[in-house]
This record gives C-alpha cells, sequence and structure tokens, in this order.
C-alpha cells in the first residue's frame, strides 16, 4: 500500500520526517544521557548506598503521583487528526490544575509516607521536590505540539542543556557535600531548565483555559491512558513500596542501583523512540498492514541493539558494577546478573503500546497495564521474603509472563502473529544468547588460567566487550546474515529497507 511503501523508500515527506525524528529524538537522548551519566557515576562515587536507598523511597511517592499530572490528557492532542487553539488551551489549563494539586497533596502527605518508612528525611525530600511538578504543565504541551509535528530538533537542544543543567547541580552539590539532597536538587534544575527551554522552542505564549466544555474526547482518551500510566506505577513501584519497611536503606539502594544500570536501555532509550513511533504509527491507522509492518520493523530492529546490551550486561556484571560504581557497590552485582535477563521481556512489552495507542485502543493497554500490577506487586510480595535478590529473581520470573499476555491481547489489534513476532525477535535474540555464552567461558577460563590476576578490572571489562562485540557480529552472519546486511545498510546509507510486495 501506498503508506508503507512511502516510508520503504524514504522518498516521501512523511518517511523523511519519521528518519529525522528518529535521528533528533534518540540522537539527543544518547548525548543526554552520556552527559547525566557521567555526572552520575561520579556522584555515585561520592555518595553512600544508603543515600540512594533514601531517594529510592521518595521515588515511590514522586512517581506514583506524577502519573496524575496531566501527560495522557495531553497525549491525546497527538492522536487527534486536527487540534483547535482552544483545546490547547484546554489542555495547558488542566495540566496547572492537577499539577497544582498533585504539589499540595505531596506537601501534605510527606509526613505520613517519613513515618511509614520510619525516615524522617524522606519528609524533608518530598517537601523540596514537590517544586518539580508546577514545571509539568510548561514542559507537557510544548513537548506534545512538537511531537505532534514530528519536529524532534529543536526539542534535542533543549534536552542537552537541561542535561547540561542537571549534571553540573549534581556535580556541584555533592562535591559541596551536600550527600542526599544532591540527588533532591538535580532533578528540579533540569526540570526547569526543560521546561523554559521547551516554551522557548515552541513559541508556547499562550494563556490556560479552564472552562473545559467540549473537552470530553480529550478526557476520554487521556482517561483511559491515565489508568494504563497508574496500573504501570504500581507494576513499576511496588517493589521498592514493599521492600522499603522490610530492608534496610544500604541493601535498597544496592537493588535500586541494580535496576537503573539494567534498565538503562529500556527506560532511557525505548520511550524515546516510543514517542516517535506513536504520532507516526497515528498517522498508518488507517492502513494497518503498513501499521503492523512498521511494527514487526522497529522490534526486530531494536531487539536486534538492545539484546546483547542486556545479555552482555547479564555475563559482564561484575567488573561492569566495580569499574563504573566503584569497589563499595560490588555486592550489587548479582542483582545486575539476574534483572538484564529480563529485560528484553520487557523491552518488547513497551514496544506494543504506542502501536495500540494509535489505533485508538488506549484501553487494551490499560488491561495489560493492570495486569502487570497485579502480577508483579503479588511476585515482589512473595519475592522480598528472600530479601534483594528474590526481588530480582521476581523480575526474571514475572515479565516473561506478562509479555506473553500483552502479545495476546495487542495482537490481534496490530494484526501480527506469534511466528510473525517471533521471526522479528530470532536474529536479535539468538545472536545475543550465543555471543552472551561465548563471553561467559572466555571470562572463566580466563580466571581459572590466572590471566587476570593483576589486570585491572577495567581493562578486564573491557576485552570482554571487545570479545562480546566481535562474537555478535559473527553470531549474526552466521545466523542472521539477513538482517545484518539490512542494519549496515541503514547505518551506512541511512535508508530503510525495502516494504514488501505485498504491502
Amino acid at each position: 500500500m501506498e503508506a508503507a511503501e512511502n516510508i520503504a523508500d524514504g522518498n516521501s515527506g512523511f518517511g523523511q520526517r519519521v528518519k529525522s525524528a528518529v535521528f533528533w529524538r534518540s540522537g539527543s537522548q544518547i548525548v543526554s544521557q552520556l552527559v547525566m551519566w557521567g555526572s552520575t557515576l561520579a556522584v555515585i562515587r561520592i555518595l553512600d548506598p544508603s543515600d540512594y536507598g533514601l531517594f529510592a523511597m521518595t521515588q515511590v511517592v514522586m512517581v506514583f503521583l506524577a502519573f496524575l499530572n496531566g501527560y495522557s490528557f495531553a497525549s491525546a492532542l497527538i492522536q487527534q487528526e486536527k487540534v483547535e487553539p482552544h483545546r490547547i488551551r484546554q489542555a495547558f489549563g488542566l495540566l496547572i490544575l492537577l499539577n497544582a494539586g498533585i504539589a499540595l497533596i505531596q506537601i501534605l502527605a510527606a509526613p505520613l509516607i517519613g513515618d511509614y518508612y520510619g525516615q524522617p528525611m524522606v519528609t524533608e525530600m518530598l517537601r523540596w521536590q514537590s517544586i518539580i511538578y508546577l514545571a509539568t504543565p510548561f514542559m507537557v504541551v510544548p513537548e506534545v505540539l512538537m511531537s505532534r509535528d514530528l519536529e524532534f530538533r529543536r526539542q534535542a537542544y533543549v534536552n542537552l542543556a537541561s542535561a547540561l543543567a542537571g549534571a553540573i547541580t549534581a556535580l556541584g552539590c555533592a562535591l559541596s557535600g551536600m550527600g542526599v539532597w544532591t540527588l533532591v536538587a538535580a532533578p528540579i534544575a533540569l526540570f526547569w531548565t526543560r521546561a523554559i527551554g521547551l516554551c522557548i522552542a515552541a513559541r508556547f505564549w499562550v494563556w490556560p483555559s479552564f472552562n473545559f466544555r467540549g473537552a470530553g474526547g480529550i478526557i476520554s482518551f487521556g482517561g483511559a491512558l491515565l489508568a494504563s500510566h497508574f496500573f504501570w506505577i504500581i507494576q513499576s513501584q511496588s517493589d521498592i513500596f514493599i521492600a522499603g519497611r522490610i530492608l534496610d536503606p544500604h541493601h535498597l539502594g544496592l537493588y535500586a542501583e541494580a535496576l537503573f544500570l539494567a534498565q538503562i536501555f529500556a527506560s532511557k532509550f525505548v520511550p524515546p523512540l516510543n514517542e516517535v513511533a506513536f504520532p507516526a504509527y497515528s498517522r498508518l491507522q488507517s492502513d494497518r498492514s503498513a501499521l503492523s509492518w512498521s511494527f514487526l520493523k522497529a522490534v526486530r530492529l531494536i531487539l536486534l541493539i538492545s539484546c546483547p546490551v542486556y545479555l552482555g550486561m547479564s555475563v559482564t556484571a561484575e567488573p561492569m558494577v566495580v569499574s563504573l560504581f566503584g569497589e563499595k557497590w560490588r555486592d550489587m552485582a548479582p542483582f545486575v546478573q539476574i534483572i538484564a535477563l529480563a529485560m528484553p521481556f520487557m523491552t518488547l512489552q513497551i514496544l506494543f503500546a504506542p502501536a495500540v495507542n494509535a489505533l485508538g485502543k488506549p484501553r487494551i493497554t490499560m488491561f495489560n497495564s493492570a495486569f502487570g500490577a497485579g502480577l508483579m506487586a503479588l511476585t515482589f510480595f512473595i519475592a522480598v521474603r528472600y530479601g534483594a535478590i528474590g526481588l530480582a529473581w521476581g523480575w526474571l520470573i514475572a515479565f516473561p509472563i506478562l509479555t506473553l499476555f500483552t502479545f495476546m491481547m495487542s495482537a490481534p489489534v496490530i494484526g501480527i502473529s506469534a511466528r510473525e513476532l517471533g521471526g522479528a525477535i530470532w536474529p536479535g535474540l539468538s545472536a545475543s544468547a550465543a555471543m552472551a555464552a561465548i563471553v561467559y567461558l572466555a571470562d572463566l577460563a580466563a580466571l581459572q588460567a590466572g590471566l587476570f590476576d593483576g589486570v585491572p578490572v577495567m581493562l578486564r571489562l573491557g576485552l570482554l566487550v571487545g570479545i562480546g562485540g566481535l562474537s555478535y557480529l559473527a553470531m549474526l552472519w552466521l545466523l542472521a546474515r539477513e538482517t545484518l546486511s539490512e542494519m549496515l545498510r541503514l547505518v551506512a546509507r541511512r535508508q530503510p529497507p525495502a516494504a514488501p510486495a505485498a504491502i
């Protein structure tokens, strides 16, 4: 069909805009994350695991309340074919009311949360962190309007500036001895810099409207996404909420940072790609075959990149943790080994949402999130009895089940079969599994032979990464030569692969 051919050939204006959007959104995310990771790793070496344990306790509350920030209502502006200026003002006004209310709720609830955890410091941290919500309306609406037009270039500049502001603040506060307050100040600087920058980039100079007459479409679509987000919060934060009263801050900090490290790709790089995928899929909602072809292509390419990262991280967890975090964080390596193996399932699972939502079926996303919330909360409730390592195993046990459920609910809507999805997953997963086995055996043989005795741990990590990279390319050549050629053409020539003739 014409839509798919345009994307495949890369000659249409829409195809070029999608490619440009992916380049600027993912590219800026990579650079921004490099800036943030550089400062984060420096700060981690200065602060203690207990500081991150306290911060993780506050993040449960922050993430839980953030689902009410109104982003889902603003997202309805992307899905709609035409947006009137009055609807933009209504969305802006709705977000102002919601976020002012959230900030007030957090301030009032802070003492109760501090008492729940038995940590008075959590109370004071939550009060100051409420400032972040007030920046949200000035971030979300300009961002949504630019995303609707696949305008990610100006967003990229703002993301880089805000990342730099957050990194400088974090380093300055850590070096000045502010301790855990470093983790409070840096996000405030990042969010407010981004809010101001996005308003300038989008030329967003409008007055909010608090007259919500006729906004039923926005509220209905956003309400379903809001419910989905609520269940996702339970799914992703129930581990810290349950474990916060049982584990001490030190072990909770080790687990929380292991989760952060293992989820880096799934939480930092896949969501930006989904931000591009949602408006792109929305433009294809009338051409189901083109959308399903594009979805499978996205799955194949993303897993081709992410699977070697996850499996490689699992087999190099110890030298990676010591190299990046320092010797005092060595005990978090077993958590990384286990959680990283669950991340391919998580990555695949979150790729379904933008396609389903673009087809106007946000309730399916809501059902998937509701199932995930119940499954993960129950799993963590049982797993915490075995300590922090039990929580890590909970991820690996529960997420394959959640991914299977999501596929069964979403596949009929998108128009894909289990065989087609398996064909998209196989190249990256099979080559990555073979690569991980080679790296593990090479590391084990070198350790037993004493080849790494006296060798700096960072050099050991570098050698293992080199072996992994070469073996992964070799495995792709042997097991998925066509997919490797496709990826090389895409990178070298910046041309997307051709669509099947049937499309």
